[in-house]
């Protein structure tokens, strides 16, 4: 596989640093494929991860947020006296990250039928919308004009 180093990127950019970070990862992502998991958009702001985690208990598992990056971790004891004649379903740690999109927010998460689901809400603040502004000095007839050639 090849590899591609950034680091002559970072000299002249400011501010693109989570950009990079991204590339890099992008670069790894065969690496690590447990736990299991899908990305799906149920609308144009509301997302949901699930995440296969079959024999796994709530307390076993932590789930957090920080600087737009969503880390799932499990913290799994192994049972003692236990032998097993085929082991097919994982008990190993892991630590999983999901990085969000700015204004995306965790509103909550669940364990449902062998799945965490974790349910995820873009909210864009007022201020960032899109809003129209009047000009000061127009004549009402020039607006009008000016709505009509947009339209």
């Amino acid at each position: 596989m090849r590899t591609v180093d950034f680091s002559p990127l970072f000299r002249s950019a400011i501010g693109f640093d989570r950009l990079f970070d991204l590339a890099e990862a992008a670069q790894r992502v065969g690496e690590e494929s447990y736990p299991p998991y899908n990305i799906e958009r149920l609308d144009e702001n509301r997302f949901q991860i699930s995440v296969a985690l079959a024999g796994f208990k709530p307390d076993e598992v932590e789930l957090t947020v920080e600087q737009n990056v969503l880390t799932l971790e499990s913290r799994r004891s192994e049972k003692e006296g236990k032998t097993f004649l085929h082991r097919g379903i994982s008990a190993r740690n892991f630590k999983r990250q999901f990085t969000l999109a700015d204004h995306v927010e965790v509103k909550g998460a669940r364990f449902e039928n062998g799945l965490l689901v974790v349910d995820l809400v873009r909210e864009i603040p007022e201020a960032m919308k899109p809003r129209r502004i009047e000009i000061n000095g127009a004549t009402t007839s020039n607006v009008a004009q000016i709505e009509a050639k947009a339209a």
